[in-house]
């Protein structure tokens, strides 16, 4: 089955016909309810997803690595490798529509079209610096750096990052309360100021302990 917006995903765009088109033809569609666990440690696919409608949770045990919405990727990690456990667990947040691409079709773009392996090496640079910043955050050595590095790597360019306190303890492995304190510290020293769920960064240098 073809799926018309997977034809202009910017992984598949500089794919040339037919040759995407054949791939899109193979390609298995998954609809997902809420809920519903995708891929976790023994149930997986070794497959390129491709999520084109809804959102995704992805966690490593307690810790929740990202969230991935319309156009996010996933399936890299276990695409190429012979491992027989998936590093994470991910559980739709809303209906999904999710399309898989094969190993066997990844491996023919990148063979027969030097455009997707240059864009596919992107995608995986831009995932390993992802991952390389929330490493930062996870190991930090104090809550305050925990979040500043978050705050950091997360702001969009806007100058200001919105996330619930329930999400960002999560996000950066430390309790609510601990959570609260770090807060008030960086508060204090100027560093940002909170309004509700938004938290505007005031001072950058202030926070790269």
């Amino acid at each position: 089955m073809i799926v018309p917006e997977a034809a202009a995903h910017p992984l598949l765009r500089r794919v040339a016909e037919p040759l995407r088109s054949q791939v899109l033809a193979r390609a298995q569609l998954l609809e997902v309810s809420r809920g519903e666990t995708v891929y976790d440690r023994h149930r997986f696919q070794r497959c390129l997803g491709i999520v084109l409608q809804g959102k995704i949770q992805v966690r490593k045990d307690s810790l929740l690595v990202s969230t991935l919405a319309q156009g996010d990727l996933f399936g890299a990690a276990a695409l190429f490798n012979s491992n027989p456990d998936y590093p994470t667990t991910l559980t739709a947040l809303a209906p999904c529509r999710i399309l898989l691409i094969s190993q066997a079709d990844v491996r023919q773009m990148l063979w027969e079209c030097p455009a997707f392996a240059e864009d596919y090496v992107t995608y995986l640079s831009n995932r390993i610096q992802f991952l390389s910043a929330r490493l930062d955050t996870v190991s930090a050595s104090s809550a305050e750096r925990k979040l500043g590095q978050y705050l950091l790597t997360a702001d969009p360019g806007s100058g200001s990052v919105s996330v619930s306190a329930t999400r960002l303890s999560s996000l950066i492995g430390i309790g609510r309360a601990t959570l609260y304190r770090a807060f008030e510290t960086l508060e204090q020293s100027g560093a940002i100021a909170r309004e509700g769920k938004t938290i505007r960064i005031l001072d950058r240098d202030k926070l790269r302990f």
